[in-house]
């Protein structure tokens, strides 16, 4: 294989551009820019000795090579940045859980409202809204303590009266009686119709939110009392009175973040500083706005165990000023990144202007670097703490409970999910360490036990997972059940390779542990470490099984709403199904697209079209 590889890198050129080591299974498991690809990967087929642990990992588990020629070394660092976000690779350093972090969002409306979205949200139905022709989305973070955003929602919700429903809103009329939100002075009622709000005036309160949000205080401050003085001029008191009480209740935290101040007024910066604890590295990051500290953001990373301080933070900085929806005139940082100056072009082009990138190596500059790196020590060490109590201790006795002389790595679970025994499926997944491992998931399509045997599904389902021998061997496993599944598993996995992993069954309602060998089941407190740990994989395997059996009840659905619809045939059905490669598909098309398929009139097509939207709408429902 490495002869084969270094045959191929011969012929790579040597230009700019992204490379991408992908495993036997052609997943991609690094992402790396080079001036010269040609020479960059040669380096990674190095056999000597003295080549690091991380990359003679990375050798074992290499087994082909993609690339992409780019013009310039900035071009390749933009699209080695979409393709770190894109596949988040095994071996280079990555943001943890970033495709989660929460984001405030204002919503490009009519009327705009506030939202708490993580990305994964997005298309669902609270990432769901109704944008208008001129305006546009504005987000804020990523963010890393929900607790922290959720306050700030509240604060900014007691003084800026943004509408909190999710209906749709044109400017007419929505409601005959506005909510209590109105009543209680919360929300200026929008839904009444712009003959009582305008969308001017309300879009300026929005943009007032983004002042506050962006830590533009002090010009906030000043567009406040300007208002507040004009309308007192024209005699609106009652509208003076609130926005008096805006701006007290904004001089407050102004107040509080004061105690906060650093040397320099109008400071605009994020201090990044890296911070290791073992095997365990996070970058903590100070935002300054307006020469005041505004918040503060702890990421943890995986993947840098054994790369160098200079590319972490690099990573660091790639990973987050690509998501991020500001940046900074200026970024202090506490170690120098690899390729500074490329990094300072790309930053150049994300902002649209100059981003200075320093290390200071005196001054209150620096000081503030080490309060940075203090902060995240502290907060890797609470982590630490946390994983063992939840972690490593539940695990040495879960370990000791199924009698293993070591805590179990390896975990999965079993469940099986379907509605009244139709459509039945089977689902495992691992959690290794006490943490979810999900390239090790999958799902059985049970085929042979009757329906309604919960028994016959789940034992064809282990017996399946039993007979695949290039998957590791798990330590435990854990069954979505009591006494009679765990009976039914062990009858399962006899005779086979792995017969002798423990077996447990954890039955909810109330939660008791079923262990082999045992009369009596195991109870443990609601607060238990360990008995949080097996729900969470109990819930997590319940989970996989349903979105699993909604998938094929859908398909199934839908395929048998095609065989039942009249006019269409085996031979069309064919037709369709050779044409389109799936009844997914099928559904996807649309009238014209069904109407080019042999066989298929225009007027079939639109019967097809409505036919399967109705069946759609029902399986949904």
């Amino acid at each position: 294989m490495f002869q084969q590889l270094k045959e191929q890198v011969r012929q790579i050129p040597a230009m700019p551009g992204v490379y991408l080591l992908k495993d036997k299974n052609g997943r991609v498991i690094y992402v790396g820019k080079a001036n010269s690809l040609r020479h960059r990967l040669r380096s990674y087929l190095a056999e000597n000795e003295a080549v690091s642990p991380r990359l003679r990992s990375l050798q074992t588990r290499l087994a082909d090579i993609d690339y992409v020629v780019t013009d310039t070394e900035v071009e390749a660092l933009i699209l080695e940045c979409n393709l770190i976000k894109e596949y988040r690779p095994r071996f280079n350093v990555n943001l943890k859980d970033d495709k989660d972090y929460p984001y405030l969002i204002l919503t490009p409306e009519l009327y705009p409202r506030m939202e708490l979205l993580r990305l994964s949200q997005r298309g669902s139905r609270r990432g769901r809204y109704y944008p208008v022709p001129g305006k546009e989305e504005q987000r804020f973070g990523p963010f890393t303590d929900v607790g922290a955003v959720r306050e700030t929602m509240r604060f900014i919700g007691s003084i800026f009266p943004l509408r909190r429903c999710r209906q749709p809103l044109d400017g007419s009329s929505a409601t005959e009686r506005p909510c209590l939100n109105y009543q209680m002075g919360r929300c200026l009622a929008p839904c009444r119709g712009e003959k009582y709000v305008s969308p001017e005036n309300y879009d300026q309160m929005v943009r007032q939110v983004g002042m506050f949000l962006q830590g533009r205080h002090g010009e906030l401050e000043a567009r406040l009392k300007e208002q507040m003085e004009e309308a007192a001029r024209e005699h609106r008191f009652e509208e003076a009175a609130m926005l008096r009480d805006r701006l007290h209740s904004l001089q407050r935290v102004a107040g509080q973040q004061q105690k906060m101040a650093l040397n320099e007024e109008d400071a605009e910066r994020d201090v990044l500083a890296l911070g290791r604890r073992g095997e365990r590295a996070a970058v903590h990051l100070f935002q300054v706005r307006g020469g005041k500290l505004l918040s503060q953001e702890h990421f943890p990373l995986t993947g840098a165990e054994e790369v160098r301080d200079d590319e972490v933070i690099a990573s660091f900085i790639k990973s987050y000023y690509n998501q991020a929806e500001s940046i900074p005139p200026e970024i202090v940082a506490s170690d120098q990144p690899v390729d500074a100056e490329l990094l300072k072009e790309w930053l150049k082009v994300k902002a649209g202007r100059k981003v200075e990138l320093r290390v200071p190596k005196r001054g209150h500059l620096k000081k503030l670097i080490g309060l940075a790196r203090r902060n995240c020590c502290l907060r890797l060490e609470e982590d630490e703490e946390q994983r063992l109590r939840k972690t490593e201790q539940p695990l040495e006795e879960l370990g000791r409970l199924v009698g293993l002389d070591r805590p179990p790595d390896r975990i999965e679970g079993f469940d099986i999910s379907h509605l009244r025994g139709g459509e039945p499926v089977g689902a495992m997944v691992v959690f290794q360490a006490g943490e979810p491992s999900k390239e090790g998931y999958r799902r059985f399509n049970i085929r042979f036990a009757e329906a309604g045997d919960d028994y016959g599904a789940l034992q064809e389902a282990l017996k399946r997972r039993a007979g695949q021998d290039t998957w590791p061997e798990p330590d435990l496993i854990l069954i979505d059940g009591g006494r009679g599944q765990l009976s039914a598993t062990r009858e399962a996995l006899e005779n086979t390779n792995l017969e002798k992993v423990p077996l447990a069954a954890l039955a909810k309602d109330p939660d008791q542990l079923f262990l082999e060998g045992t009369a009596l089941p195991v109870r443990m407190a609601a607060n238990n470490p360990l008995l949080q740990l097996l729900q969470r994989i109990r819930d997590e395997v319940h989970r996989f099984a349903i979105g699993g059996h909604r998938g094929r009840r859908g398909k199934s659905g839908l395929r048998s709403r095609l065989e039942e619809m009249p006019g269409v045939g085996p031979s069309r059905r064919t037709a369709l199904l050779k044409h389109f490669g799936s009844v997914t598909e099928v559904r996807k098309a649309s009238v014209d697209q069904l109407s080019e398929v042999p066989g298929i009139s225009s007027a079939l097509a639109g019967d097809i079209y409505r036919h399967l939207r109705r069946s759609e709408e029902e399986i949904e429902g």
